[in-house]
């Protein structure tokens, strides 16, 4: 809803540690037999994907409990940057963000390059995994996901120079 929808507050920010900002986003997963949908986020500092899920139904409710569980996991970010979707701009999630204290940031009208982050993410997961290995059903899917994931926060990345595991971790020590 309209009224849902905030102002994108990463421009000109350095994010400089873990957890100052997560970026979430949905996207389309491919199968031998039909598809399946994949929300998942990221702290933009290390590249980890702090949450992750997949389902047969887009909804908001769904989104809101992978925050919670990766809010469960790993503590609560400064920021979480969406895209303008119904699942982002509604007032389950709105509400929940700002009843944490978690300031709200979203991409600009048709500006995928606002949550890049994610995007490259997507991009990784579906031509390294994904396009190569069409899944027979949800489980199998989920099951070679979650492999991928593991590689991937294994992986030197060319932006940061450092496995998102080990950033991240190094990160949240040097803050504590």
């Amino acid at each position: 809803m309209k009224e849902f929808i905030k102002p994108y507050l990463l421009k000109g920010l350095k994010i400089t540690r873990a957890n100052q900002v997560w970026c979430t986003d949905i996207t389309y997963i491919p199968m031998k037999t039909g598809f399946m949908y994949m929300t998942a986020i990221i702290d933009v500092f290390s590249r980890k994907i702090v949450g992750w899920s997949i389902s047969n139904s887009m909804s908001a409710h769904w989104c809101k409990n992978v925050l919670e569980s990766a809010i469960a996991t790993h503590g609560k970010p400064d920021i979480v940057n969406s895209d303008q979707g119904s699942q982002y701009s509604s007032a389950l999630w709105t509400q929940y963000l700002e009843k944490e204290g978690i300031q709200i940031s979203m991409d600009g009208k048709g500006r995928a390059l606002d949550n890049v982050w994610i995007e490259r993410f997507w991009k990784s997961l579906k031509h390294d995994y994904i396009y190569l290995n069409p899944s027979d059903d949800g489980f199998e899917l989920y099951n070679g996901v979650q492999n991928h994931i593991g590689y991937y926060h294994e992986k030197i990345h060319h932006t940061t120079k450092q496995k998102p595991n080990e950033r991240y971790q190094q990160s949240i020590k040097n803050a504590a």
